[in-house]
């Protein structure tokens, strides 16, 4: 909330938010505090147009926030990954190292031949909001409803 109000105090362009939102009242919510759009990620990777694997797709529907480790190792930048992909990886989440970021390669962690977004798969905190698998027409309209009905229950208070 306070990056938009300071963003607002000198930048009167188009403003997306992203950021754990996955759900039409959190789209709702990036508008009602100052952004123009809501940028979606993550739940995208549960549709079927989505190129990625099975099961990267369905990690998405059965893990949430509690599943994610914020980690530099895999590419030298901090980024949120699913400990379970981690750990199929043979990689304990809970001892992981930092990594050099003047040694960013995008390739391997530590001595594992797992690759960050291949087998190390990355997310953002908002995937406990994805429930099952489906098609982007129907996350997007699952989305429209989402935010039709919050902006109908904001316009009754």
């Amino acid at each position: 909330m306070a990056l938009i109000q300071e963003i607002r105090e000198w930048f009167d362009g188009p403003l997306l938010l992203s950021g754990a939102i996955a759900t039409g009242d959190a789209v709702l919510a990036a508008q009602a505090m100052g952004a123009d759009l809501a940028y979606i990620g993550s739940a995208f990777i549960a549709t079927e147009e989505a190129n990625a694997e099975q099961g990267y797709k369905q990690a998405i529907v059965d893990y949430g926030a509690d599943d994610i480790v914020y980690s530099s190792l895999f590419t030298g930048v901090h980024g949120n990954y699913l400990r379970p992909s981690i750990e199929a990886a043979g990689l304990d989440p809970n001892a992981l190292p930092e990594s050099d970021p003047s040694q960013m390669d995008f390739g391997s962690g530590g001595d594992s031949d797992a690759k960050a977004w291949k087998n190390i798969w990355g997310c953002g905190q908002g995937i406990g909001a994805v429930k099952k698998l489906g098609s982007t027409a129907d996350y997007v309209a699952k989305l429209t409803t989402e935010y039709v009905d919050a902006k109908a229950r904001i316009n009754s208070l």
